[in-house]
């Protein structure tokens, strides 16, 4: 016992010498620090009343502090920036699911400014913008060397108007001009259907409006359907969806989950993080779920990818998402002004940060590009012969007419199927999952909702 107080208190007196020794440096180097940082903003001081005084032409002194404040959030990552009382208005506008401009999510890389994906139903998605295109100009002015804001403000404009938007697409040699007419943007968080037995929920944005939309389109389809005992399962379509409110992922994890972590951020201080949980209850009540991710894929998607994949509670199925794992606060400045700034990375409930590496589906599914109808193989148009069609083959007269009504209804539902697989293949990949899991039975949906706990 003596030996361990003994330890204790040299330790504790080692601790104080060491911290006498090293408090003289620390202060003088703080010191230093703060006279470094005076000096520059002095610097800064000296540049700015040069500016006013001697640059070729007039220059507003409220413009160049803002450009000074957005070179100086924009120089840490893509995702921090000065939004002026303008753009503030518009970012809450977004937030509640209604704004004017093309529907177009973007970002910055190298200088250029790169598409996360077109936003559904809007006029960028109808144009044929996808995931990954460069813009490279904006009515013929080069996007290189201007902000992510500055290009933003460039291809906004009035409802009606034309914009030209000049594209470098991988698969394309040349850069080509697409045509786009402004419109407002009212943007339907989800849209829900159902594809023979499988719910279909289309997740376009994480607004306001989602969880709210996703609750009642499930009931909704589950109801039309006659219950859940005719449901096989849901498909969580996240595809070419660019993310949003924080808390919208969280709701929309939970409405799946029983229990257990669905996501954690971390800030620079440990102290700051925060830890969401799931909640008990299953919107799907236990039924298999697939959730589609691609390349558009970024931010709340992926936060809701990762949850369900981490808790075995979906099979993740289509190509790599986009690997935005960063949390950006908006924080009121005075005059009505904002700042965005990225305060944390979160993580899913395997502790996977999944900045600039995204989300990596169980099942990879490319989506083909489609056919022309001039290219469609001969085989297709070719005559199908059956048994049937022989000369002289017997009838089947064992079945019943409810029994026949039953085949036929089978065959339609497979030809359904067979057209989907043209119209949208990583869906129809899908929906297959589910039936093969129906195939094999309620234990085996069973088994594949309760592997994760």
């Amino acid at each position: 016992m003596r030996k361990l107080l003994m330890a204790v208190a040299g330790g504790t007196a080692l601790g104080l010498v060491v911290t006498t020794q090293v408090a003289g440096p620390l202060i003088a180097q703080e010191a230093a620090s703060s006279g470094s940082v005076y000096e520059q903003l002095d610097l800064f001081g000296d540049i700015f009343e040069r500016i006013r005084a001697e640059y070729v032409e007039d220059v507003e002194a409220s413009d160049l502090i803002e450009a000074a404040i957005n070179g100086m959030l924009t120089s840490l990552d893509p995702h921090s920036s000065y939004l002026s009382p303008d753009d503030a208005a518009d970012m809450r506008l977004q937030t509640r699911g209604e704004f004017g401009g093309l529907g177009i999510e973007v970002t910055q890389e190298e200088g250029w400014v790169k598409v996360v994906s077109p936003m559904d139903g809007t006029p960028a998605d109808a144009a044929g913008m996808m995931s990954g295109d460069f813009i490279t100009a904006v009515d013929g002015q080069s996007t290189l060397g201007l902000t992510l804001d500055e290009a933003v403000e460039l291809m906004r404009g009035p409802v009606g108007s034309e914009i030209i938007i000049t594209v470098v697409r991988e698969d394309s040699p040349e850069p080509f001009d697409v045509s786009i007419i402004r419109d407002t943007i009212r943007l339907t968080a989800v849209r829900a259907r159902t594809e023979g037995e499988t719910v279909v929920l289309r997740v376009s944005t994480f607004n306001d409006q989602t969880f709210p939309n996703l609750s009642d389109g499930l009931a909704e389809q589950i109801a039309e359907a006659g219950g859940i005992e005719n449901i096989n399962g849901v498909v969580i379509d996240l595809r070419n969806n660019p993310g949003g409110l924080l808390n919208q992922a969280v709701y929309v994890s939970d409405a799946f989950l029983e229990a257990g972590e669905i996501v954690s951020t971390r800030g620079r201080d440990p102290q700051d993080g925060d830890r969401y949980n799931a909640t008990p209850g299953d919107l799907a009540q236990g039924l298999p779920i697939v959730v589609l991710i691609n390349g558009g894929s970024a931010s709340a998607s992926e936060i809701v990818a990762g949850a369900l994949q981490d808790h075995r509670r979906a099979i993740v199925v289509g190509t790599q998402s986009f690997g935005k794992g960063s949390v950006q606060t908006v924080m009121p400045l005075r005059g009505d002004g904002a700042m965005r700034l990225t305060t944390a990375r979160y993580y899913t409930p395997s502790g996977r940060s999944i900045q600039s590496l995204g989300i990596s589906p169980d099942i990879i599914v490319q989506q083909p590009p489609r056919r022309p109808l001039d290219e469609e193989s001969e085989d297709s148009d070719a005559a199908f012969r059956s048994e049937a069609d022989l000369r002289g083959a017997l009838s089947n007269n064992s079945l019943t007419q409810d029994e026949l009504d039953i085949i036929r209804d089978d065959q339609a539902r497979a030809e359904a199927a067979a057209a989907l697989r043209e119209e949208d293949y990583q869906l129809a990949y899908a929906i297959d999952i589910l039936k093969g899991l129906s195939a094999l039975g309620p234990a085996a949906a069973a088994a594949l909702a309760q592997s994760g706990n």
